[in-house]
Parts: C-alpha cells; sequence; structure tokens
C-alpha cells in the first residue's frame, strides 16, 4: 500500500487501488482533506442531509417495515473472513472478466432509477465514473438521461441495459434496440418490479418523482415508440409534463402487469435477435426453483437480488438465497449477486459464497447525492481501495482464489442487533 514504486503495480492489469489510502494520508501535508468520509454510516447521514426530502426518501425507503433490508445486513455479520498469512500478495490484482470483459474489479453499479433527483448530472455522472474505472455501469430502463446520451458518457465503459418490461411489444422492441445502438450489449431483466413495493414514507409524502417535477425523464421522452403514444393520447409532454411521467411511468415501467415465463422467452429471443446474440440475463431471483428454470430457459445470467430490501418486506436476505442458488446452479450459469453491499468485506462474502459478481448501489446513489461525480469516485475508489487492501491484508492474490473455505459462517440465529444494521 504504501510503497508508490512497488514492483507489483507494473505487473497488474489494473490500477494499485490500495494507493487511494497512501494519497489521503499523504495529501493531509497539504492541507488537502477527502471530501466525505467513506465509513457508510456517515455517507448516509450526509446524503440525508444534502437531499431534498423526496430524494432522500427514494434513495432510502425500503418496503413495509425494512425487514427485509435488515436480514440483508445481518447475514453478512454472519459470515466471517478467515486471513490466509505469509502469502506473496505483492503481487496481487483485482481483475476480473464479466460477459467478455474484462474489468477492474467483480464490482459493477446496479441499475437505479431517475438519478437526476439526486443531483443534476444524474447517470451522465454516474456512467462517465464507471468508465474510468473500467468498472460496468447498467443504466435503469426508468433513468432520468436518455439511453443515448448515458452511453456517451460511458464512451468505451463496459454498459448494461436493465429492462423493466413494457406490456407494449413495440416499445419493448425500440427501447432494447436504442440501448445495444448506444453500446449496451447485455441486457438484464428485471423480475421483482411490475410495481414498486409498499414504502411508507414515500406513499406518506406522495414521492412519486414521475407524477411530479421530474416527469417521464428522457429515456422516454427520447424514445420513438413512447412518443408516437403521447401524440395518439393527445398529450404535449412539454404542457403536460406530469400527465406525459404518469403515462410513461403507469402504462410502460411500473405498470402492475406481472409477467411469466413465456413473456421471458420472447424478451430474451427479441434482445438475441437485436444483438447478435449477446447475453440475456435476469435479475430478482431468489428461489432455487426459478434459478433453475432461468438456467433451463437458456439465459446467460441470473442477479440474485431482493431489490435491496425495497419490494417484498420480510423476505429472505439475499445472501441466504445466494448459497443455495449457487449449489443448485452456479456451475451451469453465470451468477451475480446485489443487496445490501456496503463495504469491501461484503463484497468479498458474496465471492466467498459463489457469486462470480457483485453490484451496488446506495453508496455510490449518496455519493452522487453529495458531490455529483466526484462523490461517486471517492466511493468507488474508496471501495476499491479497501478490497485491493483486504487482498493485500487477507492473504489473497487473485479473485479466483475466493471461495467457500474462506470464510466461517455462524447459524442463521446468529444476528446483529438492528441498531447496528441502520444501514
Amino acid at each position: 500500500m504504501s510503497d508508490p514504486n512497488n514492483p507489483n503495480i507494473g505487473k497488474r492489469t489494473t490500477p494499485q487501488w490500495a494507493l487511494y489510502q497512501r494519497e489521503s494520508f499523504w495529501n493531509t501535508n497539504n492541507g488537502k482533506y477527502p471530501i466525505f468520509n467513506t465509513d457508510p454510516a456517515e455517507v448516509e447521514k450526509l446524503a440525508k442531509e444534502r437531499l431534498s426530502q423526496g430524494g432522500w426518501y427514494y434513495s432510502s425507503c425500503n418496503a413495509g417495515l425494512s425487514w427485509t433490508h435488515l436480514a440483508n445486513r445481518q447475514a453478512f455479520y454472519r459470515h466471517r473472513i478467515i486471513p490466509r498469512t505469509l502469502v506473496d500478495t505483492n503481487v496481487r490484482d483485482t481483475a476480473t472478466e464479466i460477459f467478455g470483459h474484462k474489468v477492474s474489479a467483480p464490482i459493477g453499479f446496479a441499475p437505479i432509477g431517475i438519478n437526476r433527483i439526486y443531483h443534476p448530472t444524474g447517470e451522465l455522472s454516474v456512467a462517465k465514473v464507471a468508465q474510468e474505472l473500467n468498472l460496468p455501469y447498467c443504466l435503469s430502463s426508468a433513468g432520468s438521461y436518455s439511453i443515448e446520451d448515458v452511453g456517451k458518457a460511458n464512451g468505451s465503459g463496459p454498459r448494461f441495459f436493465q429492462l423493466y418490461q413494457s406490456p407494449d411489444d413495440e416499445l419493448c422492441i425500440s427501447m432494447m434496440r436504442r440501448a445495444f445502438d448506444s453500446g449496451f450489449d447485455v441486457c438484464v431483466l428485471t423480475t421483482d418490479t411490475w410495481s414498486l413495493g409498499w414504502r411508507h414514507n414515500d406513499v406518506f409524502t406522495g414521492n412519486y418523482a414521475f407524477y411530479h417535477d421530474h416527469g417521464a425523464g428522457d429515456v422516454g421522452l427520447q424514445d420513438p415508440v413512447f412518443k408516437k403514444r403521447l401524440e395518439e393520447a393527445g398529450i404535449d409532454p412539454k404542457e403536460k409534463p406530469k400527465e406525459a411521467g404518469a403515462k410513461w411511468i403507469d402504462e410502460y415501467i411500473w405498470h402492475g402487469h406481472a409477467l411469466t415465463w413465456d413473456k421471458v422467452k420472447w424478451t430474451m429471443e427479441q434482445w438475441r435477435k437485436i444483438s447478435g446474440g449477446r447475453p440475456f440475463c435476469l435479475k430478482g431471483i431468489q428461489r432455487v426453483e426459478d434459478a433453475k428454470k432461468a438456467v433451463e430457459m437458456g439465459v446467460d445470467g441470473i442477479v440474485v437480488s431482493n431489490h435491496a430490501g425495497r419490494q417484498v418486506d420480510g423476505a429472505i436476505a439475499s445472501l441466504d438465497a445466494l448459497e443455495h442458488i449457487v449449489q443448485a446452479v452456479g456451475d451451469q450459469t453465470y451468477v451475480m449477486f446485489d443487496s445490501g453491499i456496503r463495504s469491501a468485506a461484503d463484497v468479498f462474502k458474496a465471492l466467498a459464497l459463489g457469486a462470480k459478481f457483485v453490484f451496488l448501489g446506495r453508496l455510490w446513489v449518496w455519493g452522487l447525492s453529495i458531490a455529483g461525480d466526484h462523490g461517486v469516485r471517492h466511493v468507488m475508489k474508496s471501495l476499491l481501495a479497501e478490497f485491493d487492501i483486504l487482498m493485500e491484508v487477507g492473504g489473497f492474490r487473485r479473485i479466483g482464489e475466493i471461495d467457500k473455505t474462506c470464510i466461517h459462517s455462524l447459524p442463521n440465529s446468529a444476528s446483529l442487533i438492528a441498531e447496528k444494521c441502520a444501514i
């Protein structure tokens, strides 16, 4: 970490992320300090201070009583890393590969909608930083900025497109075609959000940005099919932005029309025609039976996710679901994970339990809300540095060395007190 001339630097395929800690320490000699404390609790606290009430509620609300969110955090607590010692970690690398993309770490930007309510630059800042760090960026189809503009902001970075599938087949195909034409070469269909879960604070305050000032967002407003639908309905989005937003979100994104496996098959076929066979994945898998069905159908990957506790209250922790799913199909498909990641140790534990890749969301959302692209960059570089240092001092040279032998797992009855799980 401390030697900026360490010969390992020239041997890695990724930056020596750990040097970000040295840089932070040394820069204080010149009166320069990090822009904020990256302890997740401090990031959360500062974001709450910076955001509007609506932005804060939308970024922090969980379904119901937040029991699923709590279960996610307690699941990470139950698993303990077993460090190795006297391992030559002078030569180590955080690099990995996902769907043909060689990336800097097994960490990606989870899809989160309407980023403009957190910061004016929204998805553009996040996509830009993802490209700088060579980490996969996943754009939500409920985003603020257009697919095309976000693709440009991401430059040469690896990027995926998360699809909330519309019941309108023509619009669904249009969204996927626009995504592929803009360089998004993996489609991730979310399967747990036909409607939003019940989130008390959002409901109490009417916190639904699409019905208010945000409106539809450019993902929708720049879609030729949606433009046609607005014209057919006699809605001018400039004169009636709220009505346009309501039409977009109610009919094409969180529309309440539950889809089935048959429709997933159709969507996968359409994506593969459009993309020439690029990967198609399902996000929101929690049951072994569903994971097996996905494999049987021929999807290229699954994201084990409970939407970070924002959809079904009282559900199984996503990390617990991961264990069972990996045992059942881990050798048959590319298993990814999200829901509750807050630290490098969390990333490590998910990988040890069999995930090949992890995505995180709230940390970078809060960083965005605090300082735009600077905040996103600081949060993510800090996480990468923490992960690099964990590998160094924990005795792990490559991502492939992280497996279930690296952790000790407590029984499900072991739990962390609720107050410590607030984040």
